[in-house]
């Protein structure tokens, strides 16, 4: 018997949730005197949550906005997630990053026909809405002033109209088959998808997740990644709402450390990029407070320092590493990129369960998760409980298109029949990612259809490989893998390299190199990595770039922003 047909036996026991209204609903009759939120300046209970929740259901329900779509945008916060809920509740709740500039978040507004728009302060002074569109304020400015109606004050009317008698929240009908929230997956509305999700995805995925990793009042997260992405509503707020765990907010990506030792969360939901920053102060902070006697050469893995210091040091170094994330931290969910495997085994080593797991927007977010029942570092996890995934015309290693059933995927694409069709066949959802499993059922995410490169030999060539590899060497910042065509009408395999200056400046006794200088040594790590690598797949064009690579808001490079030849 595989692991994954003995998976299948084992879940948590759960109480299900089926739409938002029963989510909230029910956790404040479980939870109701626990905190659900801890922000800087309020403690909110569930029982108070629920309470909030209801009044601005109320205040939309008043003004009309029954089946209406309304558009969320702002740093995380309290009151995002509280409109998120709200909206998608009584209408069509439509998140927008706030990363945008004005003329896309008006594209985005525009072409969901949104009749609200709740927004921070400093986002809703930049749009130019028209008399129809409604607009509320989440976040005040710092000066209390307010270009439009705050979203307080409605909460307040809402409770004062529930109060005399205007309890529709509580028996009006809610389809959970219904469209109740439209994502727009890219920046700009010209390559944008709108993917549909009704309240049933979203609440499947809650069920499926929470059967593989307990959720409890004991856990205590801070907030990280941008709302307007599946993964942060529904792991990082839904899933922990669900099952009575607690809520803060970090200022931002540049404040999470002293965020988390403000708040001492004991699980975090990030992305790949944050826990290698992490593991970066880590070593650094090891490196300068141990003698150099004690500690190996440069290069070697953080694990294998810690594991090679003595039994006394390694306790006290484990101690304060843990001591420095707020001490007590304990899991970690990380996700939207690919992690090594090594950053996984040194979290683990430090006592800190670190779960990957593999999802898209189109499937609310998550398909295969590692979880409390098994767990392999190397895979991005198991098919988590009633989703069925399929690698469709797998080649000679097992590779394929990974394709997926279940409740958790997504109803189709905004006013985009031909693109539905075209992802959605014969039952299932074609993700454009290419996987394998192994023999225990594990998955593997092996890189993205429409990136491989396919040499003349005729083999499959998948840049992420390639720049997984680079990645890992100390002179390489960031990497990026594309086919070129050459002289002879083939495909050359081309890589556009970022190098890490302070790593090099390290070898040349802290001076500054030259781009000579770098420009060899990135030519020495290319032909080390060449020398491993069979002809078709060697690396023979190289760029040096001088800048990171632009990224998206869950910190992935964006492959067709920065591939210009």
């Amino acid at each position: 018997m595989s692991i994954y047909q003995e998976f299948l036996k084992k879940q948590h026991k759960i109480r299900p949730v089926y739409d938002f209204r029963e989510l909230v609903y029910e956790s404040a009759k479980d939870f109701g005197k626990y905190n659900a939120f801890v922000l800087r300046d309020r403690k909110i209970t569930y029982a108070e949550f629920a309470n909030e929740y209801k009044a601005l259901c109320t205040a939309f329900i008043k003004r009309g906005y029954m089946g209406k779509r309304i558009a969320v945008i702002g740093a995380n916060s309290y009151g995002w997630i509280l409109t998120y809920l709200a909206s998608a509740t009584v209408g069509v709740v439509v998140p927008i990053d706030k990363e945008l500039d004005a003329a896309d978040m008006m594209n985005f507004i525009n072409e969901a026909n949104c009749s609200a728009v709740f927004a921070d302060n400093a986002i809703l002074s930049k749009l130019e809405l028209d008399d129809s569109t409604e607009r509320f304020v989440i976040a005040e400015g710092k000066n209390g002033e307010s270009c439009a109606e705050p979203l307080t004050k409605l909460v307040k009317i809402g409770a004062k109209l529930y109060s005399e008698g205007l309890t529709t929240i509580d028996t009006m009908e809610i389809d959970k088959d219904d469209m109740s929230i439209l994502i727009f997956t890219s920046g700009t509305t010209g390559n944008s998808k709108g993917v549909c999700l009704a309240q049933k995805n979203i609440c499947a995925n809650i069920n499926q997740t929470a059967m593989m990793v307990k959720i409890d009042p004991t856990l205590h997260s801070l907030s990280v990644l941008p709302l307007h992405h599946t993964y942060e509503t529904t792991l990082g707020h839904c899933l922990l709402l669900s099952g009575g765990a607690c809520i803060s907010y970090a200022d931002g990506l540049r404040q999470v450390a002293k965020n988390i030792n403000e708040y001492s969360p004991s699980v975090l939901i990030v992305v790949p990029l944050l826990l290698e920053f992490i593991l970066k102060r880590i070593e650094a902070n090891i490196r300068k407070s141990l003698p150099a006697k004690m500690l190996p050469p440069e290069g070697t893995p953080l694990k294998d320092i810690i594991s090679s210091l003595p039994g006394p040091i390694r306790f006290i170094v484990k101690k304060k590493v843990k001591k420095n994330l707020g001490g007590k931290l304990r899991l970690l969910i990380v996700g939207a990129a690919p992690i090594k495997p090594e950053v996984i085994e040194t979290f683990l080593s430090l006592g800190i369960t670190t779960y990957q797991g593999y999802g898209l927007t189109e499937t609310s977010p998550l398909v295969a998760g590692n979880n409390d029942f098994y767990m392999n570092p190397n895979a991005v996890g198991l098919p988590i409980h009633g989703v069925e995934i399929k690698i469709e015309n797998p080649n000679d290693e097992g590779v394929g298109e990974v394709i997926v059933k279940g409740d958790n995927v997504m109803l189709g694409y905004y006013n985009d029949p031909e693109g539905t069709a075209h992802v959605m066949r014969g039952g299932y959802f074609h993700t454009g990612d290419l996987g394998r499993f192994d023999d225990d059922g594990f998955l593997y995410i092996t890189g993205r259809c429409k990136n491989v490169i396919v040499a003349q030999n005729g083999k499959n060539i998948y840049p992420e490989e390639l720049e997984e590899r680079l990645s890992e060497e100390t002179f390489v910042s960031e990497a990026l893998v594309l086919g070129v065509p050459n002289s002879k009408g083939g495909t050359s395999i081309k890589a556009k390299i970022f190098p890490c200056i302070e790593k090099i400046k390290e070898l040349y006794n802290d001076k500054v190199p030259s781009e000579e200088d770098i420009r060899k040594e990135i030519a020495a790590v290319i032909a080390k990595l060449n020398d491993k690598l069979p002809t078709y797949k060697k690396i023979t064009v190289t760029e040096i770039v001088w800048e990171a690579f632009e990224k998206t808001t869950t910190k992935k490079i964006k492959r067709f922003g920065n591939n210009v030849n």
